[in-house]
């Protein structure tokens, strides 16, 4: 469990936003509460609580402004991230708390967010295999992989890869024996009923129905991440 009580915490900050998807910021923040000697900040503009995408109301501990300087920056993903793509005050949070930072870190979409915060430029990273190529248009070298460790910054692929990017931060911080530990009481341990979590795996029937289905989402981010680039 999380101990609030060292001098020495570490510092982990999780940013919160509304419609963000839930798993991609519990399944991190599962792994992260079992880090030794670490603080976890629910961070956002206000203290007022905020819906996920699934409506699951969620309550932030830290506003932006009475914010840390983080060891850790961690953006997870969701349907709201098209609103804060365009949003100043928030893109300046993360670039202000990612410049410091000893490790910038995000699943899913959430990489376009640090994207355009100019926190993944001379990077390789990753998202969900659906956001591929919006990442690159930010100028980032896209990597398809579950988790993607490059230097300081760690990206991590869709929703569910949000377990183990914590892990993979666990190992960075502590040890891989801390990580394995963390793994073994979580008994994570996957085994899915389907071989088609990926779209390098799915059934090419449903790759093409999930794709249809996500077109619309896919070309208004397109719009306006042009028109955060100027493209």
């Amino acid at each position: 469990m999380i101990n609030q009580s060292s001098a020495r915490a570490l510092a982990l900050g999780i940013v919160l936003y509304p419609n963000l998807n839930l798993l991609s910021f519990t399944a991190s923040y599962e792994v992260f509460s079992y880090l030794p000697d670490a603080r976890v900040y629910l961070l956002a503009p206000t203290l007022d609580p905020i819906h996920s995408e699934s409506g699951i109301r969620l309550f932030p501990n830290t506003t932006f402004a009475k914010s840390p300087n983080l060891d850790v920056l961690f953006v997870p993903g969701g349907l709201g991230i098209n609103a804060r793509l365009e949003d100043t005050a928030f893109l300046n949070f993360l670039e202000t708390q990612g410049k410091h930072a000893r490790y910038v870190t995000s699943v899913c979409t959430g990489s376009l967010l640090l994207a355009g915060a100019g926190l993944l430029q001379g990077y390789r990273a990753t998202t969900s295999w659906s956001a591929l190529e919006l990442l690159a248009m930010f100028g980032v070298e896209t990597v398809a992989e579950r988790v993607v460790i490059d230097r300081n910054r760690i990206t991590g692929g869709g929703v569910t890869a949000a377990i183990d990017l914590g892990l993979a931060l666990a190992a960075k911080l502590y040890g891989e024996m801390v990580a394995q530990e963390i793994q073994l009481e979580m008994e994570y341990n996957p085994t899915p009923p389907f071989l088609g979590g990926s779209s390098q795996t799915a059934n090419p029937l449903v790759l093409a129905r999930v794709q249809a289905q996500g077109q619309p989402l896919f070309e208004m981010r397109r719009q306006i991440i042009q028109r955060i680039v100027g493209m």
